[in-house]
């Protein structure tokens, strides 16, 4: 067996717990189907009733997959989406949980991350890191990030702290598989302030020269730096250049290589993104969701500092 084909068996079973005859979906696009076939062979020797489906890659993260493939998602016990762009922030992810489905996004995924970086973690460490700082952000009312002199600061008072931990085992489970990171989505409107990126941005990748967002009333306003155009390209004109989302990566193996996948999960980072977050408690429907990684930041809640330069005080 190749060493490729026994890590994707390993994953079926530590972090999906895929059982015999069980209906196993793999879904993926053309420039991912390789490795989504892996994972299929891997589910027929578990004894899975495994089906392979691709589809034309889409135009953007959070662009929803085709209706045949949203309702096999829907219908079955566990979904793989093994894409270039992520679903994790589509109706037909959020449906398919809704339905008991236990599901794996793995946006960018290469063969490279299975073999080495995040996949590699403890995920019972991820896992109980990872709930923890849920906890605290589940509690939160405000949140405020520095970094190089700059602040952004917004609410998230009443909303919940979701938790993925690559372990998704239990009856509509879901999250990113390499995982480890805690978020939640921002109260809409409420966010003030300026922010630098300087680790990866999701269509983009990895960035030499970083980013710096003007944010008012929960939305950019400008952009300053060298890949600053193509951002606003990204995330257009209209609501998804509201932020979405904040994340505290919780993965002490995952690496800034410039897939976001493996970014937004590295231990000392945390990542906002713009767009889409209907599917975790906001109000925003984009059509795109795009995260941004800041390595080594600040971050204070409700006044008190709980990451210092990348080192969590949790």
């Amino acid at each position: 067996m190749s060493d490729l084909l026994e890590v994707c068996r390993g994953l079926l079973v530590n972090c999906l717990n895929v059982k015999e005859d069980e209906q196993l979906l793999i879904v993926s696009d053309d420039y991912k189907k390789n490795l989504g076939e892996y994972l299929y062979e891997a589910g027929k020797l578990l004894g899975a009733e495994a089906v392979h489906v691709t589809m034309k890659e889409r135009e953007k993260s959070g662009q929803e997959p085709p209706i045949a493939i949203a309702e096999a998602m829907k219908n079955s016990d566990v979904v793989i989406c093994v894409t270039t762009h992520s679903l994790t922030h589509t109706k037909a992810r959020k449906n398919a949980v809704a339905n008991g489905a236990r599901l794996a996004t793995m946006p960018g995924i290469t063969e490279d991350m299975f073999l080495d970086g995040a996949v590699t973690a403890d995920y019972t460490q991820v896992k109980e890191l990872t709930e923890k700082v849920t906890k605290v952000l589940d509690t939160a009312k405000q949140i405020r990030i520095e970094k190089d002199g700059k602040a952004l600061v917004f609410s998230v008072e009443g909303r919940n702290g979701v938790p993925s931990t690559g372990v998704y085992v239990n009856k509509g489970e879901s999250g990113n598989l390499p995982s480890g990171e805690a978020y939640i989505a921002p109260i809409e409107g409420t966010a003030f302030g300026e922010i630098v990126i300087d680790g990866s941005v999701t269509g983009i990748g990895k960035i030499d020269t970083p980013i710096t967002l003007k944010i008012e009333e929960g939305r950019i306003v400008n952009a300053v730096g060298e890949h600053a155009d193509k951002l606003l390209a990204i995330l257009g004109d209209g609501k998804g250049r509201c932020l979405a989302e904040f994340g505290i990566g919780t993965n002490n193996k995952a690496r800034i290589t410039g897939v976001i996948l493996e970014d937004e999960k590295v231990f000392g980072t945390i990542h906002v993104a713009f767009g889409s977050n209907i599917t975790f408690g906001g109000t925003i429907e984009a059509g795109v969701h795009c995260d941004l990684v800041v390595s080594k930041p600040d971050v204070y809640i409700d006044d008190q500092k709980v990451i210092y330069a990348g080192e969590h005080l949790f």
